[in-house]
């Protein structure tokens, strides 16, 4: 069994993969836009069709985990509440990069720091309201 996180961008799908790439060097394993899928294979609540070039689904590898994506509905309001996504990095020197990258744009919650159970640990919400935990975490020893 597997669990994967799935985000839903809510219109803003493209510029997150986007973003994603460069600050953490995702990579798009899969992308379907609503346009190609079968005619009325996807409706909004209110019957209407999302916009074609909206993506319908894709997949992201970050590291060792698949991250799946989406536009949802297109309304414009993403919201992500209630969770992070944790993210381990190989090195302090990584870590800084990949939060400096996430936090561009977006909040830093808790200064990238050693803690007491990591060499560098960090909390921040990036631009798309998306929060994350980066996490170095120490070797035993």
């Amino acid at each position: 069994m597997q669990t994967q996180p799935y985000l839903f961008f809510d219109g803003r799908c493209e510029e997150a993969i986007a973003f994603y790439r460069r600050a953490i060097g995702a990579e798009v394993v899969m992308l379907m836009r609503y346009g190609d899928g079968p005619e009325g294979s996807a409706q909004c609540p209110d019957g209407t069709q999302p916009p074609a070039d909206k993506v319908m689904h894709a997949c992201l590898q970050v590291g060792s985990t698949q991250v799946l994506v989406s536009d949802g509905f297109s309304g414009g309001h993403p919201e992500f509440k209630g969770f992070s996504l944790a993210l381990s990095a190989d090195d302090d020197t990584e870590a800084k990069r990949m939060f400096d990258n996430l936090a561009d744009g977006g909040k830093v919650q808790q200064p990238l720091m050693p803690a007491f159970f990591a060499s560098s640990f960090g909390m921040l919400v990036d631009r798309f309201g998306v929060a994350w935990m980066m996490l170095v975490p120490s070797t035993p020893g």
